[in-house]
């Protein structure tokens, strides 16, 4: 195994615990290699650190596996992933859930590398081009441990900001192993019924870390009158109408992802025609519902970090403070605001500012009454801050 050298301030990042080797002015004199190598990470007098995964294309240069020395073989593999699997059996209450993590990155030790199950296929997304040389060998163990009917990869471009509004229908998944989905894939969550894509599109339809928060809410939405914005293809807006919420407003800037929410609605045997689907900017989509004099006891506004329409242009630092005034102008007193982000960079306290800008910009008053994140099926090791990346929100308005 070859050694990298790594310099001080990396050596105390290892020393903490943090499994990523950010590129730096010792890693630009490293010897490339090819991505997928096992190397033995060492300090400049040459004492022995981490054994790591390379990439050194990417900013992320290698992940820590193991502080001590090791092989990337079948047998380190299936511990790994039986070790994730045990966890999800113990700790995760998956009744009436067929859609779930089975491996979250870092938080089950296979940094850079996440599995999901939808239903009797998994899906494997490689965050690590390390992973690449031994994607056979994980489908593999994968196969023997679960026997599922198919096993899908679905790439992580790069330019996924530029790509996402007009990516709805390109296939970025592809088999692995086993028979195809069908195309559109029936999965359980909470005991209702979503459809899935584990083919077509950058993401799948459904995105699993919401799938306690969804629950969460169910209970509070008997006769409310429910706002989702950036509704995606609408699992909230499912939750809420089943759960006997009035009238569902749903707002997305896609027609594919609205003509997916209404599928739904449908795939649940839930009336879409009395529910409104709005398609256009959500910015702009608040201020005609203002000017309508709309009222809602519900609003949630959870953005994608990065997005671009044709109005403009949304960043959680730039945009979440006038999202926020904008829900408030609808919201009746007593309402609740539910804000969620799952921007990595932005963690709780800078984000609780933009809430507190975008109350003081409407005059108004807003409560932090719960606070939740990603469910137990995203574990993140605590020696990793960036994996907590989940921030949900629910305030009461006044």
């Amino acid at each position: 195994m070859e050694q990298r050298i790594v310099g001080a301030d990396t050596v105390r990042m290892l020393e903490l615990g943090h499994p990523w080797i950010i590129a730096d002015g010792f890693t630009k004199r490293w010897f490339k290699g090819k991505a997928g190598d096992l190397v033995q990470l060492t300090d400049e007098r040459g004492r022995p650190l981490a054994t790591a995964l390379l990439d050194s294309a990417d900013r992320i240069v290698a992940r820590v596996l193991s502080n001590q020395p090791m092989q990337l073989d079948r047998g380190w593999i299936k511990k790994r992933l039986q070790a994730a699997i045990n966890l999800r059996e113990k700790y995760a209450d998956l009744s009436n859930t067929t859609a779930y993590r089975l491996v979250n990155a870092e938080g089950d030790g296979l940094p850079g590398l996440t599995v999901d199950r939808y239903a009797g296929y998994l899906l494997i997304q490689l965050y690590c081009e390390g992973w690449r040389p031994h994607l056979k060998l994980v489908t593999s163990v994968l196969q023997e441990l679960l026997q599922p009917l198919g096993i899908y990869e679905k790439a992580r471009p790069q330019n996924t900001r530029e790509l996402e509004a007009v990516s709805d229908s390109k296939k970025y998944g592809r088999l692995l192993a086993g028979s195809a989905a069908p195309q559109r894939l029936e999965v359980q969550e909470n005991g209702l019924t979503f459809l899935v894509a584990l083919e077509e599109g950058l993401n799948t339809g459904l995105f699993l870390d919401q799938r306690e928060n969804r629950h969460s809410l169910m209970p509070r939405m008997a006769g409310k009158r429910f706002l989702n914005l950036f509704a995606y293809t609408g699992a909230f807006s499912v939750a809420a109408a089943a759960s006997g919420a009035t009238q569902v407003t749903s707002v997305d800037v896609s027609p594919g992802y609205t003509d997916w929410n209404r599928a739904n609605f449908s795939a649940n045997r839930l009336n879409s025609k009395k529910h409104r689907f709005l398609v256009g900017d959500c910015m702009a989509k608040l201020a005609e519902l203002t000017s309508a004099r709309e009222q809602f006891d519900i609003i949630l506004m959870d953005p994608p970090s990065f997005s671009t329409t044709t109005k403009g242009r949304f960043t959680t630092r730039g945009g979440t403070s006038d999202l926020v005034a904008a829900c408030l102008a609808l919201l009746v007193d007593g309402g609740l605001l539910i804000c969620s982000s799952n921007h990595q960079k932005t963690d709780l306290a800078d984000y609780l500012k933009e809430l507190r800008r975008g109350t003081l910009q409407a005059k108004s008053e807003l409560r932090v009454i719960e606070q939740k994140g990603q469910p137990v099926d995203f574990p993140y090791p605590v020696t990793l801050p960036e994996g907590r990346y989940l921030k949900y929100l629910v305030c009461v308005k006044g």
